[in-house]
């Protein structure tokens, strides 16, 4: 018997993403139901070679759906999650309304699987920030070895992350400066065609962006609350894909080559490093991929037991809709769920 799993957000970006993992994965659900808001009401998604119609989130009955990837926002899994989650249906949220709650795991499988466990008390899972998901990925099987104290990011973000309008934004900006039409700015504070943005999220009282504390936070939650992180997110002319310049100081030595062995077995890494023009991965050749890339990775002199690396990853699937399949697959793994109905 398979189990019965409802899509929330699903004619998003990441909410179709999450379609096409449970699709590609093989997922064993009998039933998967797309959810959306009354605007989106009868609007077809594709799951695998089926087409569905989205239903409506406000009717739809959850006592006898097992599990919801929630992927319509913060506002609404603030109201939604808990109400789904007592009726014994797991939510697995992607917005950032109940990563920092005590009574909440925040993970990633290949970093944390074990805070599953702790799902009972709300019946919610959060998933992180999509920047925060590819580097823990990188850090935690060099954090095993030498752990690490203190972290130095900056991040070359897509605009993916900021959501539909966000792409539409920087393929119609980009149309314009090439047919020498006026450009317009809407999702982004300035424009982001041929340009970066330093800014992603709100700025705080102490000049760090709502972004920024993401990443420290969460790398504190998920990995280990005695590493120091500081972070400069920044906002590219990309359309798919968040890429990271990491330089990283640990307790223990570590060699480049050693930190290459270590992150070519780990979970989820895939290293890309040779010492030549292309030897590397970009953001444009892991769009579409599941693995988190590592390349450049050398000593950091300027530090006691130093290393710096570049990190790459799908910010729609590594960095949000895949880690939410991959912890329903861990839930079922660990055997923490069982499906409560069969589906009609």
């Amino acid at each position: 018997m398979g189990f019965k799993v409802a899509i929330a957000g699903a004619t998003g970006n990441v909410g179709r993403e999450m379609l096409n993992i449970l699709a590609e994965r093989r997922f064993p659900a009998d039933e998967v139901i797309p959810l959306a808001s009354s605007r989106s009401i009868g609007q077809e998604v594709s799951y695998g070679d089926r087409t569905l119609k989205c239903r409506h989130l406000d009717t739809y009955d959850f006592s006898d759906t097992d599990i919801c990837l929630m992927s319509a926002g913060g506002s609404v899994s603030k109201e939604w999650s808990p109400k789904i989650g007592a009726l014994g249906c797991v939510v697995i949220d992607n917005s950032s309304a109940w990563r920092y709650d005590a009574d909440v795991p925040l993970v990633v499988p290949e970093v944390n699987a074990h805070a599953l466990a702790g799902f009972t008390k709300r019946n919610i899972i959060a998933n992180p920030n999509c920047s925060t998901a590819q580097l823990v990925v990188a850090l935690k099987p060099l954090h095993d070895v030498a752990k690490v104290k203190r972290v130095v990011v900056s991040t070359y973000q897509s605009v993916s992350g900021a959501g539909k309008d966000a792409m539409d934004e920087l393929f119609a900006q980009t149309r314009a400066v090439f047919v020498s039409d006026q450009v317009e700015n809407k999702k982004f504070p300035k424009r982001i065609a041929f340009n970066l943005i330093p800014q992603i999220d709100v700025f705080m009282e102490d000049g760090y962006t709502k972004e920024e504390w993401k990443m420290m936070a969460e790398t504190k939650k998920i990995l280990d609350p005695k590493i120091k992180l500081v972070a400069t997110c920044v906002r590219v002319p990309v359309f798919i894909s968040h890429s990271e310049s990491v330089n990283v100081e640990f307790e223990k030595p570590i060699t480049p080559d050693e930190a290459r062995d270590i992150l070519r077995d780990a979970p989820g890494c895939l290293v890309i490093d040779k010492h030549e023009p292309g030897g590397y991965i970009t953001p444009h050749e892991a769009a579409g991929e599941d693995a988190t890339y590592i390349s450049r990775i050398r000593e950091d002199a300027t530090v006691e037991n130093g290393l710096a690396f570049w990190c790459v990853s799908d910010n729609l699937r590594k960095g949000a809709a895949l880690n939410a399949v991959q912890i329903a697959e861990a839930l079922i793994a660990q055997k923490l769920i069982k499906p409560r109905a069969k589906a009609a």
